[in-house]
Formats: structure tokens, sequence, C-alpha cells
């Protein structure tokens, strides 16, 4: 007989560093903001953090370790990010991984024509709704940067593109704090309040210190925005190992983590309790032969790795990569590459992975590969999940009815259990016969005819009349805004 207090549930997982080897590396990080420090270019923040204590000469601000101890000790461990409804979606906390898109590419591979062009407004429209489509893709990022309207507020289209053809949780870029200003005000009109929408986020900015150690303007009124409204807010750093930080692994990690305690720190002196999502971030490496920083380089998979560690070690939510590759279409690199990275990212238990569809180092985005990683993603989440192990799981009764020679196809057990095994839609698991008579399909072409199957037939749950309204006036006003700007009360030259 087994008793209950014998059942165990495992998941898989891995470590980089040891114990003491994160002790070293905190206490080197430590010594980097004492002694080097980092540049703030804002005064505002820089006042905050002298008044905190912190030495600030000129713009550099060196941070005392007690400073950031407590930074750590009241940054909340969970941050919890609802769908555009309001109910939670994502408890982004210990080792639960969240997989979606990623933002911002200057291109697109065309899922029609296969052409690699300038993304379009149309382009985060159909990302939008083929993340809204697909079940083991958690969140959206607009993965890319549309080039049919005004480029000064396309962050703002990009925000009423995604949140209007998909109901899961948003992470946001803004251009500067004006446009932050008008994207928050878009997600209250969602909500119906600012109320709401500090009690049930559905959305968070991303926003980034610059490599090596600097905490730009842009970045810091962002900050001073956001933290001051209660809001989500993933600041993680962006660095080339080789070329913006050390191309030594540990050197590289102690760098990205002054960065991110450092950012961390501003946060929460702005205002305590702000929700971060700071552990880990983009450690690419540089490839010395062609000075292109990598996606698919195994020291970036260990370095982030390491970084994401560093998170779990301080109780903070940790960002990730997935299914990200440098090739150049989806190929089979691509799909090792991004594979690869979707169980790295699962097994060192990333919280909110992004990037899942990138390829050429982050350069351009694949609607195939966005459909393949789906796939992958759910295999990955079966293969962590470990197995239970129970009663009825040990199955020893039917063993012993059915007995030496036997077979188990009949029976109810099996049928029971049957469909808790994974079974892919993409990947090919027929016999010979069965796979040709369904047109010899390879991978990258059942995941394009898929594509194009979705985006015909799949409608996202629409936004209510009056916000999908609200939205659009926002956006009007700031376009005209913006026009305004550019040409000025004397016309272009004024």
């Amino acid at each position: 007989m087994i008793h209950s207090d014998q059942l165990l549930h495992k998941t898989l997982g891995m470590s980089i560093l040891t114990e003491d080897q994160k002790a070293e590396i905190h206490r080197a990080t430590l010594e980097v903001l004492r002694r080097t420090g980092v540049r703030v270019l804002s005064a505002e923040v820089r006042s905050i953090l002298s008044d905190a204590g912190c030495s600030v000469t000129d713009d550099r601000v060196r941070m005392p370790a007690h400073l950031l101890d407590w930074a750590v000790r009241v940054a909340p461990p969970r941050v919890v990010l609802c769908d555009r409804r309001g109910a939670p979606a994502m408890y982004l906390e210990g080792r639960k991984s969240y997989f979606g898109t990623g933002s911002d590419t200057p291109f697109i591979l065309d899922p029609h024509t296969g052409e690699r062009r300038r993304a379009v407004l149309a382009d985060i429209v159909n990302v939008s709704r083929l993340v809204d489509a697909l079940k083991n893709i958690d969140f959206i990022m607009c993965m890319g940067i549309a080039t049919d309207v005004n480029p000064a507020i396309s962050d703002l289209y990009h925000f009423e593109a995604m949140v209007a053809n998909t109901t899961k949780p948003v992470v946001y870029t803004a251009w500067n704090r004006q446009n932050l200003e008008d994207i928050i005000q878009m997600a209250e009109s969602v909500t119906g309040g600012e109320a709401a929408l500090q009690l049930n986020p559905f959305c968070a900015l991303y926003a980034e210190p610059i490599a090596p150690l600097t905490h730009a303007v842009e970045s810091c009124e962002k900050l001073l925005y956001i933290c001051r409204k209660g809001l989500p807010v993933v600041y993680t750093p962006g660095l080339i190992t080789g070329a913006s930080s050390p191309t030594t692994r540990a050197g590289a990690v102690v760098q990205a983590n002054a960065e991110l305690l450092s950012g961390l720190l501003i946060c929460q002196l702005i205002r305590e309790g702000t929700p971060v999502v700071a552990g880990a971030g983009g450690m690419m490496t540089m490839d010395m032969s062609t000075t292109v920083g990598t996606y698919g380089a195994p020291e970036f998979m260990l370095d982030w790795s390491a970084l994401c560690e560093m998170g779990h070690h301080y109780d903070l939510p940790v960002f990730g990569f997935a299914g990200v590759s440098d090739a150049k279409t989806f190929d089979q690199q691509a799909g090792i590459e991004g594979a690869l990275w979707t169980l790295v990212a699962a097994l060192a238990g990333g919280n909110l992975i992004h990037d899942v569809g990138y390829l050429e180092s982050g350069l351009t985005t694949s609607y195939e590969m966005l459909l393949a990683m789906d796939e992958v993603i759910g295999l990955v989440k079966r293969l962590v999940g470990g197995m239970e192990v129970s009663e009825e799981t040990l199955a020893l009764d039917l063993i012993e009815r059915v007995g030496p020679g036997g077979h188990f196809l009949a029976e109810k057990h099996t049928v029971r259990h049957c469909r808790e095994n994974w079974r892919p839609m993409l990947m090919d698991r027929d016999n010979l016969e069965g796979w040709e008579s369904r047109g010899s399909l390879d991978l990258g072409q059942r995941a394009k005819r898929r594509v194009a199957d979705l985006l015909a037939t799949h409608q996202p749950v629409p936004l209510n009349a009056a916000a999908a309204t609200q939205l659009s006036l926002i956006v009007q006003t700031a376009d005209s805004r913006s026009v305004i700007e550019r040409v000025g009360p004397m016309g272009p030259e004024g």
C-alpha cells in the first residue's frame, strides 16, 4: 500500500552556480556599485538617490550595500499580470514559466511570400491574433515596428493593435514618457480607470538601462512615471559580452547584476513596493569573427541561466528568452536553437520568457517560427512537469489483472489516462504512407499552412465599443500633437 505522504510529484530543473558562487557574484556586484557606481543621467533620479544616502558626483552614483539589500527586501517576490478582462493570468514567482513573443523587430518574414520586408501595422495585428489563438503562448509583445504609421507614436499604434486583438497580457514598449502616459491612459480606458488598472494590471512596461552601467534620461523618466503609478515594469539589461561588458562569463554576470540591482533600487526609492520583473536579462555573446551579437550562442544561454539563478537568489521575478535563433529563415538551425533555448529557459525557471518567434539575432519576426515554438513550448512544459507517482499511476492492481502476456489497450485505466500524454499539432508521427497521403509536407510547410488557417478563422474577443473608441481617440490626439511638435508654430523651419 502506498500512503499519501509518500506520493511524489517531481519537476525537472537545472543549476549553473553553487551557493558559494552566487554569494561571490553578489559580493562582487556590491563592490562594483560601491566602487565604480553607475551613471544616472536624470537629475531628478540622482536627487532621489542622494537623499536616500547614495554618493553622487556629477552624474556618477555610488550605492551602499545596505540600500541595495533594502531594495531586494521590499521588492515584491511575486508580480501578477491579468488578462484584458481582469482575470489573473500569470503569477510571476518562483520557477513558474510563462512564454510570449518579443518586441520591436524592424523586419518580418512575410507569411505568404516568404519575403523579408519592413513590418507594418497589419503584422502587429496578425501576430496578436495568432498569440490569442495559440494555447502555449501566454503573453504578447508587439513583434515589429510598424513603418506605415506616424513613427513618433508607432508605440501607441502597437498597443492599440495588441489590446484589440488578444485578451492575453501585454508587455509593451514606449518611445518616451509622453507616449507612456498616453499608453497608460489607453490601458485605464480598457480596465475602467486608474484604480482598476492598479488592482488588476493586464500590461507591463518594458524598459532597459544602457550597458555599461548607465541609466539614461528616457529610461529614468519612464521609471519615474510608471513606478509612481504603482504599475508593473520589466527593467532588465541588454548587453553584448565582449563589447558592452566583459567577455568572461562571471564578469558579464556581475555587470548585468549591477545594472539590475541599481535599477531595482531606483524603482523602490521612487515608490516602495513597485512590482518589478528584474531578474535576468539580455546578455548576448558577440561573435568576434562577424561582430554579431548572437542569440544561439551557448554562452548566452549559460550567462542568462546564471543571472536567472541570481534572480531566484534574490527572490525576484525573472525575465527570459525562448524560441529565438540567429538563422535568417525558419530552417533546421532555427528549430534547433529555438527548441534548445525553450528547454534551457524552462529548466532554469525563468518567469516572463519572451522573444518567441525571433530570427536573425532579433532583427526579424517569423510567423512560422512562432507557430513551431508554440508546439515546442507545449512539449517542454510536459517534460519539465515530471511525473506523478501515486496509487493510481503506479497501477499495481491493473498490472496484476492483466498479467504476463496480456495487453492494456482495452483497459479503462488506459482510456482514463491516455489523453494525459502530450500530442503535437505540427510535428509528424504518422507512418510514411499517412504522411505522403497528406502531401509530404515538412514542418515549415505545415506551420505556414496553419498560420494561414488561424489568420483566416480565429476571431479574438473584441474590445467593448466604448473602450475601442476611446483608444482610437487617444491615438488620434497623439498623432495630431506629434505633427504640431514636428512642424512647430512657424512651420518646418520655425
